[in-house]
């Protein structure tokens, strides 16, 4: 999100989470002041390989209630993050998945994250646009939360709303690029159609 009058657009729609972008490199960067916005909404600041003190200071300035790190960001530092700010800051940390992903690598961040969220690995990280094989989550080995993300578009609902049937505990649904008229710009109308389409589908 990147756009104030966007930002409150989406925002009527009322999603879980809102995803704010504090990576300098990326077109859908965000430089401003986040209006305000329903307080059932999660207002999420998504960083790129960045130090304690830019968060920090990013979770002050913008209210912000959860941070979702989306490099290379090692067990240390996730633990350093959940230790200062405990329970009042969800820490999701993203990984890049593709038929070779090796799942061990999660276990030792179980204890200091809030979420795992599984992206498509691709050039950048995030934003991609391409979807990756659902299927090797069949090989998820863990209890905990998941978001489920990349290039996932209108065409990926009906196989979103099959794997929502399974017993592995995904917890959200992360939408980006598809549902955009350009970076950083969300199609409402898109928008509001996924969340009709997965809601109408979860009340069944």
């Amino acid at each position: 999100m990147k756009y104030p009058d966007n930002i409150l657009e989406v925002g009527s729609l009322l999603p879980d989470y809102m995803g704010f972008i504090f990576w300098p490199k990326s077109a859908r960067y965000f430089n401003g002041e986040i209006p305000n916005l329903p307080k059932s909404i999660k207002k999420t600041g998504v960083f790129v390989n960045e130090n304690t003190t830019v968060i920090e200071e990013k979770v002050k300035k913008h209210n912000l209630q959860a941070v979702q790190l989306h490099g290379q960001e090692s067990v240390a530092f996730c633990s350093e993050l959940k230790t200062k700010f405990g329970t009042s800051i969800e820490i999701i940390k993203v990984f890049s998945a593709d038929e070779n992903f090796d799942f061990s690598i999660l276990e030792p961040y179980e204890s200091v994250c809030n979420y795992f969220l599984f992206d498509t690995k691709g050039k950048l990280p995030g934003g991609n646009g391409t979807t990756f094989d659902w299927k090797i989550l069949v090989n998820y080995p863990s209890t905990k939360p998941f978001f489920l993300s990349g290039g996932i578009g209108i065409e990926e609902l009906d196989s979103i709303n099959e794997i929502l049937k399974t017993n592995l505990p995904i917890y959200a649904i992360d939408i980006n690029s598809k549902f955009e008229i350009e970076p950083g710009l969300k199609n409402t109308a898109l928008c509001t159609d996924a969340i009709y389409r997965v809601s109408r589908n979860q009340n069944k």
